[in-house]
């Protein structure tokens, strides 16, 4: 009988309670692995809680009434807290994380060693996994997503931190092709870097009677969506001002984040309150219905590894505008699919009014990601762990 491959992956961002969507890909990426035959996953999510007073505010004390451990959605869960010093302790995470786990981990590894840790994210997830993985003797491995490397590596003390990490890990991942060029520029081995696509379920997310559907809505006039926390780095602000120049046209705005009240009193002040509908945090599941409601996605962000909702959005058969960002242009090969565009409102409304003046049929622009897929993207993980740790 085959012993069963033991994984540990940490990650930072994962769903719980309170943010249902926090990080859903890499719960979808790890159920994908975890109901596998002869595969066994513990999920370690770590949660930063501040000192006291912060710790008393609203958002840090539904984090820190989280059970420390439970079965989420059939996954094995841990959430042990770990001191986070907010806006200026970025570069010390990666220690506090891994002193905070490491009596945790060493327990459940005497229990039923471990073969590999698969970090979820490069920072600070990555520089904790492989403190972690040389106190027990074991490989590591790291993906890399974005923000992970775009944002952290700036800060030299972090930076420091990403290429030492890098350097030990037996195996690193990108969700791009740009990415991976990006790590390659910041130092890492190009020969230790593999591209690894995001999954996608296909079932949820296709098309559907898009007349019909905004009809339901009480819209007329064409419908874009764009999905992601309102946040500056996501560029809400220029969609919001792209759609100032379409008389008839609705936006919604699924996500929530600091930028909102900005982005009401701009909306005001353009005249479109009424034709910005903000959703606020829509779960998963009703995600698809909305975007393959939408004439055009528009995802422009400043900076992306390969954003899951721009795949998503065309698998729903809905064509996307998005910024010159991470794998835009590995995903974006074809006119139907979308256009990629400046970070401006002007190159966004030129592309709208393109896709609008010949709308591509759904399924031509479902066809462009018709390899992704969970299996697919699990396939390659478990390749890349079962090589690692010499096991098959």
């Amino acid at each position: 009988m085959t012993k069963a491959l033991r994984i540990l992956t940490l990650s930072t961002l994962f769903p719980n309670a309170e943010a249902p969507n926090f990080g859903i890909f890499v719960e979808r990426q790890t159920a994908e692995l975890a109901g596998r035959p002869a595969i066994d996953v513990t999920v370690i999510n770590p949660v930063g809680i501040p000192p006291w007073p912060l710790s008393r505010l609203g958002k840090y004390q539904a984090l820190a009434d989280l059970p420390e451990h439970e079965q989420w959605r059939g996954l094995n869960v841990y959430r042990p807290r770990f001191r986070l010093i907010p806006k200026i302790g970025g570069s010390s995470n990666p220690r506090r994380i891994a002193e905070t786990l490491l009596p945790l981990v060493r327990k459940l590894h005497e229990q039923s060693p471990f073969d590999v840790i698969d970090a979820e994210f490069f920072y600070p997830d990555g520089p904790a996994a492989m403190r972690l993985a040389d106190a027990l003797g074991i490989p590591f491995t790291i993906k890399a997503r974005g923000a992970d490397i775009h944002h952290w590596s700036v800060d030299p003390k972090c930076r420091f931190q990403i290429l030492h990490a890098a350097q030990k890990a037996s195996a690193l991942l990108a969700v791009s092709e740009a990415l991976k060029q990006d790590m390659v520029a910041l130092g890492m081995d190009v020969d230790k870097i593999s591209v690894h696509y995001t999954g996608l379920d296909q079932d949820k997310f296709q098309p559907i009677d898009r007349v019909a559907a905004k009809r339901a809505l009480g819209i007329s006039g064409p419908l874009f969506i764009t999905t992601g926390a309102l946040i500056a780095r996501k560029n809400q602000e220029l969609v919001i001002r792209a759609l100032a120049r379409f008389a008839d046209a609705t936006l919604m705005l699924a996500g929530l984040g600091e930028e909102e009240h900005t982005y009401r009193t701009l909306a005001k002040q353009l005249g479109v309150a009424d034709r910005v509908r903000f959703l606020g945090n829509v779960p998963h599941d009703q995600l698809p219905h909305l975007t393959a409601t939408a004439d055009i996605a528009i995802l422009v962000s400043k900076s992306e590894g390969l954003a899951n909702a721009w795949v998503e959005a065309l698998a729903c058969g809905t064509p996307v505008i998005i910024s010159e960002a991470g794998g835009a242009r590995e995903l974006i090969t074809s006119a139907f699919a979308g256009r990629v565009v400046d970070q401006t409102a002007e190159a966004i409304v030129d592309a709208a009014e393109a896709i609008l003046a010949e709308p591509p049929a759904q399924e031509l622009v479902r066809s462009s990601v018709s390899k992704f897929s969970w299996k697919n993207n699990g396939d390659q993980l478990q390749a890349i762990l079962h090589r690692v740790t010499g096991k098959n």
